[in-house]
């Protein structure tokens, strides 16, 4: 085995130029790429184990676990591995890479032109046309900690404005991916006609809960409190809970009959089976809005705002903006989320690049019942996003429409590697899916 191999320095945000430039000066056979600062460091024997792995899997190119330095405490960090669907431009490879010299120079020409951050992004996604990368698990080097914010924290940089240039670009980037593997899709024009006559309430508030005995009646009280020129109802699926949840539920909807309090008869529910429950319920109204048992709406006219803008946009599902808050309403940073970056004309392409599509999420309730939720209680309203914009109009409403409150029992606010993984595969697997179906459905 030959060890001509070179280490050198790449951005996380690359120009086409400098990329182009840095695969032209390649010498080695080999080619170890970092994203972080400072090289990660790593033996002998891990290098040759990087390029074992690379002539013996015959992959586009390889990524490893690895150990993360943070203040003089080490630790492993696991990555995933790669699927058809791992196509978000912040997917973690860890902080180094491996390539081979001719295979990065075969595929250069397909780094989009004129990108001044999205050129590394574009190279990943070129190679991975190729064969998909290889993900070696065992924690081969060492890096330095760089990032120290929680989950919670990272999880939106995507809809910061700051970030808005760079997401525009990884959005141009990705949209040509899928033009090349034959998934990209036009423009959604199809609207829906809410022709349904059998709803005896034109919208239901869905809201699945299982053990937040702390939040669920200012949650319930706020949905109550809409003011509508329609009649509608509260759904309430509760997931068995074990502690005081169920006397709060029993007892508001004992004091309005506008509550409907439903324990499934299956104990093996996830959120998403829970929403299964409600829409299928013959309670449920034509509408049925999202409202988490930790938050609240931001006004009396919410649900208002959400039925309107079912009828002004024609479309299958609704998408509002929330604001983050502590538990006490105070504002937490980023503030509003928005998903501006979304656009009728690529938003049900660029969604398969990003992690989430933003809420309170409402559908148009005989369609959703076609489709049904998964039965997770992760990435439930994601999928059932993906598949709605792959054939039907989305609406979005930038204002806030609801509170979403982080607290100590919150269950997002700051996730374990593992979980963050668990997370994130189980995503991955939703694009591929969903990539494949959009791939078929250009070829009928």
């Amino acid at each position: 085995m030959r060890k001509d191999f070179t280490f050198a320095h790449v951005g996380k945000h690359v120009s086409t130029e400098s990329l182009l430039k840095l695969i032209d000066g390649v010498s080695s056979q080999y080619l170890f790429l970092y994203t972080s600062e400072k090289q990660p460091e790593m033996s002998d024997e891990s290098v040759m184990r990087f390029i074992q792995a690379k002539e013996y899997s015959g992959a586009s190119f390889v990524y490893s676990d690895f150990y993360m330095s943070d203040g003089g405490k080490v630790s492993v960090v696991p990555n995933i591995d790669y699927q058809q669907g791992s196509v978000r431009d912040d997917f973690s490879f860890g902080d180094l890479l491996l390539f081979d010299a001719e295979s990065l120079k075969a595929v250069a020409r397909e780094v989009v032109p004129g990108l001044e951050f999205g050129a590394f992004y574009s190279l990943k996604l070129a190679l991975s046309r190729v064969s998909l990368p290889f993900h070696l698990r065992e924690p081969l080097y060492v890096s330095v900690k760089e990032d120290n914010r929680k989950s919670g924290e990272k999880q939106f940089d995507y809809v910061k404005q700051k970030n808005a240039e760079i997401q525009k670009e990884m959005e141009t980037v990705f949209t040509d991916h899928l033009r090349r593997i034959g998934a990209y899709l036009s423009p959604r024009t199809q609207n829906v006609d809410f022709d349904a006559d059998n709803f005896e309430f034109t919208a239901s508030v869905v809201i699945p809960v299982r053990n937040r005995e702390k939040t669920v009646a200012d949650a319930v009280k706020s949905a109550l409190s809409q003011k509508t020129g329609f009649k509608f109802n509260v759904i309430v699926v509760d997931n068995h809970s074990t502690d005081s949840t169920s006397q709060i539920l029993e007892s508001l909807a004992a004091a309005d009959d506008r509550v409907v309090h439903i324990v499934p008869e299956s104990e093996t529910l996830g959120i998403g089976g829970c929403w299964n429950v409600a829409v299928h319920s013959d309670k449920c109204g034509m509408f049925a809005v999202q409202l988490d048992s930790d938050d609240v709406y931001s006004s009396e006219n919410t649900l208002q705002k959400v039925v309107d803008g079912f009828y002004a946009n024609k479309c299958a599902m609704l998408i509002g903006s929330y604001t983050l808050t502590d538990f006490d309403m105070n504002i937490l940073p980023p503030g509003l989320i928005d998903h501006k970056e979304w656009t009728d004309d690529n938003g049900h392409n660029n969604a398969l690049r990003i992690n989430g599509l933003g809420a309170p999420r409402a559908f148009y309730t005989p369609l959703l019942r076609e489709i049904n939720f998964p039965n997770t209680s992760y990435g439930e309203d994601y999928a059932v996003g993906l598949r709605m914009c792959r054939e039907w109009k989305l609406g979005r409403i930038f204002e806030s429409l609801y509170l979403c409150r982080r607290w100590g029992g919150n269950s997002d606010s700051d996730l374990s590697v593992e979980q963050q993984n668990k997370n994130n595969a189980y995503k991955d697997m939703l694009r591929t899916l969903e990539i494949k179906a959009r791939i078929a459905m250009n070829k009928n």
